[in-house]
């Protein structure tokens, strides 16, 4: 399997610069093709190749007083940024032809000088990791890498992102083989995940309490906010308060991002197999109020999206129980199976009910057991991807 690893850079002066420019060059040839592009669809003219694209505003720019200055990049890093514009109209035109799985997608859009900037090079740009654990990029140099761990392959790619905050990282894209993890008793160590708002995450036998790492930093960053919307548009201390906004947020992104990482990764360990509840996570932060900021904060999308591929690579059993079971409302008593419990928004607020069974219940305990056993159900159906 694919994997992507990721690590901080530290360009010095010059190459910061050199990044710079490759960042405006490939952003600039984009933006030169989808113009053509939507200019040939206006005229009801044949869509133009990526060969004629790259042609025209690569190789013959490059000749030109214009754009002659496009040579100051790496041509590899010009010809990724017109595969990226391939790759926007492919997922465009398979979203509208229904082909495509996932939310649908728009036509693309003209790239901006936003506060976050990438290019990507690939094994054509010869990029390398030196002798002294430098990364050595064409045109660029050898930029300072802080190696966290070794790579378990030769990388195929390395995206080089600067974020808002102003820091660079490199990323790489690696082929990695599995890692079977040795097998656990499954009556003993198999669990359901009921995730939430109040308790993160509910398992079996623990729970897993709720971080909030932006409602933490929520006073602050209202601080930080209020300097940047009073700042004069333009000026210095505009810059210099944007910049201390974004490394709010960056700070929130990395613990959230390292909290996940820890938890994915301890409930592989424990656990031989793993059942989850597939909610709507988009629709739940859809809707405004202190709920909304929440489920953000939670970022439970993303907690799914890494514990089912650790699962996959680590030999775990995964399975998606539907968002329409009723966990929650459903008695988990052996023999009931009564559905009887709270449900709706105003049932959010009651933590433990009673079933006619005579059976109390915690709610979160409860939907834990039902999607444990719900799971089970699915993985000997056969179709663990419910």
């Amino acid at each position: 399997m694919k994997l992507r690893y990721q690590f901080r850079l530290y360009p010095s002066a010059p190459q910061r610069i050199m990044l710079a420019k490759a960042f405006g060059c490939a952003r600039i040839v984009f933006n030169d093709a989808l113009r053509a592009r939507q200019g040939a669809y206006k005229q009801g003219a044949e869509r133009p190749t990526a060969a004629e694209l790259s042609k025209r505003f690569v190789t013959d720019a490059k000749k030109t007083e214009d754009r002659h200055w496009l040579d100051d990049a790496s041509a590899v890093v010009l010809q990724q940024s017109l595969r990226d514009l391939e790759a926007a109209y492919s997922n465009f035109f398979a979203s509208r032809n229904g082909t495509r799985k996932g939310p649908r997608m728009g036509p693309p859009k003209f790239k901006k000088k936003t506060s976050r900037q990438s290019i990507r090079f690939t094994a054509n740009a010869r990029f390398s990791i030196t002798g002294n654990g430098a990364l050595r990029l064409p045109k660029i140099g050898d930029v300072k890498v802080k190696w966290s761990r070794e790579l378990p392959s030769a990388p195929s790619s390395v995206t080089v992102v600067k974020d808002a905050s102003g820091r660079y990282f490199a990323s790489f894209v690696v082929e990695a083989e599995d890692k079977p993890l040795p097998e656990l008793d499954l009556d003993e160590t198999e669990t359901g995940i009921d995730l939430g708002l109040s308790t993160y995450a509910v398992l079996r036998g623990r729970k897993i309490s709720s971080p909030k790492f932006f409602r933490r930093q929520e006073k602050k960053f209202r601080r930080a906010q209020r300097k940047l919307s009073r700042a004069q548009k333009g000026s210095g201390n505009r810059r210099k308060a944007k910049l201390a906004v974004s490394k709010i947020h960056a700070k929130i992104a990395d613990k959230r991002r390292d909290f996940i990482e820890r938890e994915t990764t301890r409930i592989t360990r424990e656990s031989q197999a793993v059942y989850l509840e597939d909610l709507n996570v988009k629709g739940m932060g859809s809707k405004k109020g202190k709920r909304a900021k929440s489920v953000h904060d939670q970022s439970l999308g993303m907690f799914a999206r890494i514990l089912e591929a650790k699962c996959h690579r680590y030999g775990r059993v995964f399975a998606k129980v539907d968002r329409f079971f009723p966990s929650t409302q459903l008695c988990s008593a052996p023999g009931c199976g009564s559905i009887e419990g709270p449900r709706g928004l105003e049932g959010l607020k009651i933590r433990s009910w009673t079933c006619s069974c005579g059976t109390v219940h915690d709610r979160d305990e409860n939907a834990e057991r039902n999607i444990r056993r719900e799971g089970r159900r699915i993985v000997a159906e056969g179709r663990p991807d419910t």
